[in-house]
């Protein structure tokens, strides 16, 4: 997908260059929304017409009936849909009596540009009328940060060659329709009612405009007032165009080198839904709100803008050496997810934000899963207002589980804007009870960070409590599982498979959520216990229910498949066929929920996202490296990414199991969602917890940071494309700056006086104006032993393996090309038989597959028996007899069955103390077995080796058995090495040892 905009030397703008064609209009509008978390404005153009253009406000819906040809009891009723206000964007321009249309005529130049750091849309266009009239139009927008109900406009056209008059036309234009779904549920739905003008009026002061919802009962005032900075340019009339808005004209006399400026103010006020708010009452909230504005002028608005905007990026503290592009697109994603969520608890943060009508703007679980953990390190505050909001709705959440046959407990909606549920396809949607553990998680992480015990008994508890029940109602001790607890019926992340038995995630995260309540419990009873007595009495809760909670987590019910070694996603996953789609994401930017019936996408082994890997992420400590790595291996074959939220996911495991090249790719997919238009619906919104996904992979992935005990921990990594890397947070009253280079880390406090993080699990004490800095990846002990791989590294029989395997290719009619042969390199021979079969068009029997292997072994043994100690690598007998003197044991961990063969005609084989081959492990790389097994073969423990290889499945080896890799070969295809190497000759072994 072509990118959106131009890449600039300065990360801090993001600017388009070119005259938009139609098609990217409504793309661009999204990309340059601007909005402060109650107000939005989309960013099309002062002059344009653009149908897509439009304005939203959080607390403006309508509610409209859903309509089931066949309604069950507890089906979702009726649908809120966030509908567009009056857009006070518009200013047109009138040359004499002719009104100009961009449309038409030459763009000579342009410009329309986000400066992330203040906060401001600018725009500049020289435009040449096809009557040869040629004006430079220059505009500045902000929807300031400190004001939520108000837009600011700077508007100046500015005479090239042009001598007459000039009107410009400021409209408050009424949007009074929702876009419509079509096909995609993912745009829109019909709305019955929206917004009705009850009132318009206008004047040389004040232009106005009065609504109503039909169904939600919302009134809603707005207005417009100017300023004239140029003495020139005077009111001329005022327009109230029935059921369409108003308008205010401003003209003046201009001449060649003279400019024409009008400063424009908008604001609004509106009632809760059948609020008490009359009609009067909000056009003088509107009133007030104007002359307020109207005594700053535009420059100060922007300053003020600029000095919110700061105090967020000094938080954020954000720098990507070596890829200024990376570094722009992160801060365009942290600035929408800063302007997208307010401090008042009157909202969340929706799926596409205030920038676009996409899902209605719904609030999704994403929201707490995704957005709040950003918020929650950067600006806590709007991560409180985010929880507020939820609090505000329990009990709307309420008498959703009562609406669900629940007898206590709160349940919350799965989709939904006033807190009822809007989700009319409750498979993928009322089932989603893992909604519930989403904001439990997000409860805990908020306090975590920030220390606010008096969120806790100020709803905070009560909302995690509530919540909490919900378990048992859906769970129950399972007499034929060993009486574990297991929850039956609901759907995970992976709407893909739908109302399943025992969810991994749902079941995983239903655990840390009894867990987390029962200890909240406990820590008010001690530290707070009148508030928690109150609480308690409120919702009648006793400490047997408590009790209950921790019996059902310690009992719940968590398998691990006896063949795979993976966690089964849910009961019958693993029984399903894989859908046979070509290859996941082949097809196209049409998921597949668009493409095929619901039931065919069920009976197939296919996610659409992230499910037992978001499990990790969000509550995955306790779980080692090398159950993640298989399960992330498996999962992702069968993952095909059709929501945005899983790439981020995928980045923030595979960093963490050391698959450094897909957790880099994986992160650029959630970074240039919307930049890249990659799942080509950015038109609609953009995408607030990709957005989000992509800082997380920044400073949960390759930052390795995680709450651990109530101290920030970290495991650093630094991508092999960038040369370092700088990060942020905040933590209780503390700063952190955490920055990355390719020897060091070093941890800062830029703000309080003392602090203790962990780093790699080991505990620094941070003290004001002290950093302090730390290897990479420093081992956790004394180095006392070096494995060296065999092929790549000691001798170069790569190439004869690559010979062999593509001759069996060739011989049995499959395709073999240097993607297949680098996915072979550290794969014993079984598992990259295994690969090479993937295409085979029939399957093949044990016997046969055993009979393929030793024919390609009888090809290798062939070439190799001419080897002697001329094939060994230049450097490589060095390498290994400097580690020897340097008093360090060796030894070699190699795939191939035919190690001690090799070593012999290499002349080598008594400079290794030990040799572990394929004949000695039931698992390949990257399983740490082989690297485990060299470990013990030489008596040392993991932390005190130091693994050599020249393959991706080699390093994630070495990394999961909890040793320092080295790299030997190219960057691309060793990024997760933690030093990389051009060739074994240049291996110091002094570098690891002084």
């Amino acid at each position: 997908m072509e990118p959106a905009y131009q890449v600039t030397a300065d990360p801090w703008r993001l600017a388009h260059t070119h005259r938009p064609a139609e098609s990217e209009q409504a793309k661009l509008e999204s990309l340059f929304a601007l909005a402060n978390g109650t107000l939005g404005v989309r960013g099309g153009l002062e002059e344009g017409r653009s149908p897509s253009q439009g304005s939203f406000l959080t607390g403006v819906w309508e509610r409209t009936p859903i309509e089931y040809h066949e309604r069950f009891p507890g089906f979702a009723r009726s649908t809120d849909t966030r509908i567009p206000v009056p857009d006070g964007v518009r200013i047109g321009v009138r040359l004499g009596e002719a009104p100009i249309d961009l449309g038409e005529g030459e763009w000579q130049a342009f410009e329309q540009a986000l400066d992330l750091r203040t906060g401001c849309l600018e725009r500049k266009l020289r435009w040449r009328s096809p009557t040869g009239v040629t004006l430079q139009i220059d505009a500045e927008r902000i929807v300031p940060l400190h004001t939520p109900n108000l837009l600011c406009i700077r508007y100046r056209v500015t005479s090239i060659d042009y001598s007459g008059p000039i009107t410009l036309e400021s409209a408050l234009v009424a949007n009074n329709t929702a876009a419509e779904q079509g096909d995609d549920p993912r745009i829109g739905t019909r709305v019955s009612g929206g917004l009705s003008i009850t009132a318009s009026d206008a004047d040389r002061t004040l232009a106005s405009i009065c609504q109503r919802t039909q169904n939600s009962s919302i009134r809603l005032a707005s207005g417009q007032r100017h300023r004239a900075v140029r003495p020139n340019l005077a009111f001329a009339r005022a327009i109230i165009e029935d059921g369409q808005g108003v308008q205010q004209h401003y003209a003046a006399e201009l001449q060649p080198g003279d400019s024409v400026v009008l400063e424009k103010f908008v604001a609004y006020a509106w009632s809760r839904p059948e609020g008490g708010d009359t009609e009067a009452s909000l056009l003088d909230t509107v009133a007030t709100s104007l002359e307020r504005a109207l005594t700053l002028d535009f420059d100060a608005h922007r300053a003020e803008q600029a000095r919110a905007c700061e105090a967020f990026w000094q938080a954020a503290d954000l720098q990507i050496d070596g890829d200024t592009a990376v570094e722009q697109a992160l801060r365009f994603n942290l600035f929408h997810l800063l302007q997208s969520t307010g401090r008042d608890g009157s909202g969340s943060a929706a799926a596409k934000g205030l920038t676009g009508e996409g899902y209605e703007g719904h609030y999704f679980w994403d929201t707490e899963a995704f957005v709040l953990p950003v918020l929650a390190l950067t600006s806590p505050e709007q991560a409180r207002s985010m929880l507020q909001y939820r609090v505000n709705t329990l009990d709307r959440a309420r008498n959703h589980a009562r609406e669900m046959n629940h007898p206590v407990g709160a349940l919350y909606a799965w989709r939904t804007i006033s807190g009822d549920e809007c989700s009319a396809y409750f498979p993928s949607g009322s089932a989603q009870y893992h909604i519930n553990a989403a904001i439990a998680f997000a409860i805990r992480l908020y306090v975590d960070v920030t220390g606010d015990i008096d969120f806790l008994v100020r709803g905070g508890a009560e909302m995690l409590f509530e919540t909490a029940r919900l378990w048992h109602q859906v769970g129950y001790y399972n007499a034929r599982r060993n009486n574990a607890f297991c929850i039956c019926q609901v759907t995970g992340p992976d709407e893909y498979t739908a109302l399943v038995d025992n969810n991994y995630y749902t079941n995983h995260m239903a655990q840390q959520h009894l867990r987390y309540a029962a200890d909240v419990a406990s820590q008010l009873g001690r530290e707070r216990p009148h508030d928690y007595a109150r609480i308690a009495a409120s919702i009648d809760l006793s400490d047997r229910e408590i009790a209950a909670w921790l019996g059902a987590a310690d009992a719940m019910y968590l398998p691990v498949d006896p063949v795979l070694g993976i966690f089964p996603q849910d009961d019958d996953f693993l029984n399903k066929p894989r859908l046979p789609i070509a290859h996941p994401g082949e097809h196209g930017h049409r998921p597949l929920l668009l493409q095929l019936h619901p039931l065919t996408i069920y009976r197939h082994q296919v996610c659409k996202q992230a499910d037992v890997l978001q499990a990790f992420v969000l509550a995955g400590h306790a779980i080692d490296k090398d159950s993640k790595r298989r399960n992330f291996d498996y999962y992702e074959a069968v993952t095909v990414h059709d929501s945005t939220l899983s790439a981020s996911t995928f980045s923030i495991v595979a960093a963490e199991v050391g698959y450094a090249r897909k957790a880099y790719n994986y992160f650029l997919d959630t970074l240039r969602v919307d930049i890249d238009n990659l799942h080509g619906n950015t038109s609609h919104g953009v995408h607030m917890a990709a957005m989000a996904g992509s800082w997380l992979s920044l400073a949960w992935g390759f930052g390795g940071l995680r709450p651990i005990d109530g101290r920030p921990a970290f495991a650093p990594v630094l991508p092999a494309a960038w040369n370092g890397y700088r990060f942020g947070i905040r933590w209780r009253d503390h700063h952190i700056r955490v920055e990355v280079d390719k020897e060091r880390v070093t941890y800062a406090l830029t703000q309080g006086a003392q602090l203790e993080i962990l780093h790699r699990g080991a505990t620094l004490a941070l003290r004001a104006g002290q950093p302090v800095s730390v290897p990479l990846h420093a081992l956790s002990q004394a180095l006392k032993g070096v494995i060296f791989d065999l092929d790549g590294v000691i001798a170069d029989t790569a190439i004869v393996h690559h010979a062999a395997w593509k001759k069996l290719a060739a011989e049995i009619g499959l395709p073999f090309d240097d993607n297949v042969g680098e996915r072979l390199k550290g794969v014993d021979r079984r598992g990259s038989l295994d690969i090479l079969l993937e295409h085979a068009p029939h399957a093949y029997s044990e016997d046969e597959k055993e009979a393929l292997a030793a024919r390609k072994n009888d090809y290798y043994r062939q070439q190799i028996e001419s080897f002697g100690p001329q094939n060994l690598l230049p450097g490589a007998r060095a390498a290994v007899e400097s580690v020897r003197r340097a008093g360090l044991k060796t030894a070699l961990a190699s795939a191939s069955r035919n190690a001690p063969l090799l070593l012999e005609r290499l002349g080598i084989a008594d400079l290794f103390d030990y040799v572990v081959d394929a004949n000695h492990i039931s698992r390949a790389k990257p399983d740490p077995e082989i690297f485990l097994a060299a470990a013990r073969g030489l008596g040392l423990a993991p932390g005190e080796c130091l693994g050599v290889e020249d393959a991706a499945a080699g390093i994630a080896s070495i990394h999961s058995a909890g040793m320092r890799a080295v790299g030997i070969g190219q960057a691309q295809a060793l990024a997760g090495a933690d030093l990389l190497l051009p060739d074994v000759a240049a291996f110091d072994i002094s570098r690891f040892t002084t």
